[in-house]
């Protein structure tokens, strides 16, 4: 196959996929349980998304905002414990557990707690939630990263009398950097998806999650889903961020 051909089937191939799952929703709005669709049909979603296009950019403003923080703060947290694992043996030990128990905290008690902390006017208990979420792939993949150098490649800096900081500069950061880029992709989703959820059970009455939970209750669907579509849109942005980030970083390490 020919490499126009190659790139004609890697952007043919995508719609084509988006026009069939348009035509299978479109499908699907037709089903009505009485005197309802089970879903909107796009079109009245995208009038919608139109309309309130205004007061959606505001909430999902405020949703990627916490996304961001808790992502930014997840992977700081991250980053310092995975160092200081590697570096000694006590901290590893004392660390595996208290990741592998956060890892399975749910997000749905979390919240409601946190919200009672810290008050139902602040963002910080949704920043928390998303933090926790991003907490985990990046300090799974640092440290894996950091431990990724092989025997033989420190002994061979200690032979020409490299300094603990030159080793750690021109081998062991240069190995861990593409686990760390490949967590915080990972994260880049989950503090999306934490950061919505914790909208979803309570706080401030700003954000995506929180104004989705309100006009499904209230039975404006096709707003309820034109929040959807920009809860989407907010996860591929930040998420397309990383990919970018983490090429950047591929291309500039050494193999």
């Amino acid at each position: 196959m020919s490499i126009a051909a190659e790139r004609f089937w890697k952007i043919a191939a995508p719609v084509a996929v988006g026009g069939l799952l348009l035509l299978a929703w479109q499908l699907f709005a037709q089903v009505r349980t009485g005197r309802l669709k089970l879903v909107p049909a796009p079109a009245e979603v995208g009038a919608a998304f139109v309309q309130h296009f205004g007061i959606i950019a505001e909430d999902a403003l405020v949703t990627g905002t916490n996304a961001l923080v808790g992502l930014f703060a997840g992977t700081v947290v991250g980053i310092v414990l995975a160092a200081l694992a590697a570096w000694l043996r006590p901290i590893d030990a004392m660390t595996a557990p208290v990741v592998a128990a956060i890892a399975v905290i749910p997000i749905v008690a979390l919240t409601p707690l946190l919200n009672t902390m810290f008050g139902a006017s602040s963002q910080l208990g949704r920043q928390i939630v998303a933090a926790v979420a991003a907490f985990v792939p990046v300090f799974i993949n640092v440290l894996r990263g950091l431990r990724q150098s092989r025997p033989v490649q420190r002994d061979l800096f200690r032979a020409y009398a490299a300094s603990g900081g030159q080793e750690f500069a021109k081998l062991t950061l240069p190995t861990a950097l593409p686990y760390l880029v490949t967590g915080v992709r990972i994260a880049s989703s989950l503090a999306v998806i934490s950061a919505l959820v914790a909208e979803y059970f309570g706080g401030p009455s700003d954000g995506v999650g929180t104004a989705i939970a309100s006009y499904a209750k209230t039975g404006n669907q096709a707003l309820a889903w034109a929040y959807v579509g920009a809860s989407i849109i907010i996860g591929l942005i930040i998420f397309l961020a990383t990919v970018l980030v983490e090429r950047l970083v591929s291309r500039r390490t050494p193999t």
